[in-house]
């Protein structure tokens, strides 16, 4: 008996000192979706991946839907504030390796995106106007988007 207790301490301290892996996840596209819109993942350019100190992931097929998702309380709640958050370099195309730091991206404005954001990130700074990562999410959270325009051509199609 106090061997299997010996046993049973043993694995909850190691559980509890397993450090979180918080490096890009590979996309299953056949399972992944977006978190706030259940859209599928297909295109790795404009998807977003949070990974909490959990190592929970929660996937966004277009930073837009991340920026919904950051606004309500569950974000807090699932401890998102301290999250690290991977994207896909628009730059280097629809590649499985292309991840890169969020919050350290230029992000251009102006590109048909999966949800009609139409922000785009990229490792290098871009030439002409870019934002940064704080500005992106202040931006699309005033309205400054594309999603009007994208909603009207999906409605339309739809008739």
């Amino acid at each position: 008996m106090r061997k299997m207790l010996l046993i049973g301490w043993v694995l909850i301290l190691a559980s509890c000192n397993s450090k979180v892996d918080y490096s890009p996840r590979k996309i299953n596209f056949d399972r992944d979706a977006c978190f706030v819109c259940n859209m599928g993942l297909t295109d790795q350019r404009y998807n977003v991946q949070a990974i909490n100190k959990y190592g929970e992931v929660r996937w966004y097929d277009d930073i837009g839907c991340l920026a919904e998702d950051i606004r309500g309380e569950g974000w807090k709640k699932w401890d998102g504030e301290t999250a690290v958050i991977w994207i896909g370099d628009a730059s280097k195309g629809n590649v499985p390796s292309n991840w890169i730091d969020a919050k350290k991206a230029y992000y251009t404005y102006g590109e048909h995106t999966p949800m009609g954001y139409g922000y785009s990130a990229h490792e290098a700074k871009p030439d002409g106007e870019y934002f940064d990562y704080l500005t992106t999410l202040k931006r699309i959270n005033e309205g400054k988007t594309m999603r009007e325009k994208f909603v009207k051509e999906k409605k339309m199609l739809n008739h």
